[in-house]
């Protein structure tokens, strides 16, 4: 197996399409200029295969010759040491886009994605609003500051960070001017269109073949 595989769902339901994280690698592929094929492992049938190359049987994950890579952060950095375009191969810079890929994850979906489940199933009452307030006011504090996460410019930081935040829930969830301009310019990027709009597709097809 040769070149960059980033494999997804063959199928997901309707809610979470657009945001399946796979649309990470293909948007990071695309704003590099780094040539890859999408591949699908089967959603409703999570066979040995799957689990031998994501243990928890989810997706993305992403293979380049004989490495496979899983979890979403891991496959961007992997493919930011490929591209000056993600990080920079300075050092201070390099270690700007790491902190700040890393502060994407742990300080921010840790707090956005349990919330956001609770949320939509309805719980009376939600414990981590107080966390997410803090941590939303915090980046805005941020983002008042400065137009890029990192070496004043578009990093793999700033594609994960606004993948972060630009769920609905999140996005509304206060007034915060300076989180929603920056969400709304680092997704009004070509790569980020394109990648979004070939998961739909992608998808869609995939209704098609159900039918």
């Amino acid at each position: 197996m040769s070149g960059l595989i980033v494999w997804t769902y063959d199928w997901v339901p309707e809610g979470p399409r657009g945001f399946v994280r796979d649309i990470r690698l293909r948007w990071a592929c695309e704003e590099a200029g780094l040539e890859y094929s999408v591949r699908t492992v089967p959603f409703d049938d999570r066979g040995p295969d799957h689990v031998a190359r994501q243990p928890f049987t989810q997706v993305p994950f992403l293979t380049d010759g004989e490495i496979g890579i899983f979890e979403s952060g891991a496959g961007l950095l992997h493919l930011a040491r490929k591209s000056e375009k993600l990080m920079p191969r300075d050092p201070s810079g390099e270690a700007e886009t790491f902190q700040w890929t890393i502060a994407a994850l742990n300080s921010l979906e840790m707090v956005t994605v349990p919330w956001w489940f609770l949320e939509v199933t309805g719980a009376e009452n939600n414990h981590l609003t107080g966390w997410l307030e803090s941590r939303l006011d915090h980046m805005e504090r941020v983002l008042k500051e400065r137009e890029w996460l990192a070496a004043d410019r578009f990093t793999v930081a700033d594609l994960l960070m606004a993948d972060v935040l630009r769920v609905a829930k999140v996005r509304a969830f206060g007034a915060r001017p300076a989180t929603e301009a920056y969400v709304t310019r680092i997704t009004d990027r070509p790569s980020f269109k394109k990648a979004h709009a070939d998961q739909m597709a992608h998808f869609a097809a995939a209704d098609k073949a159900r039918s």
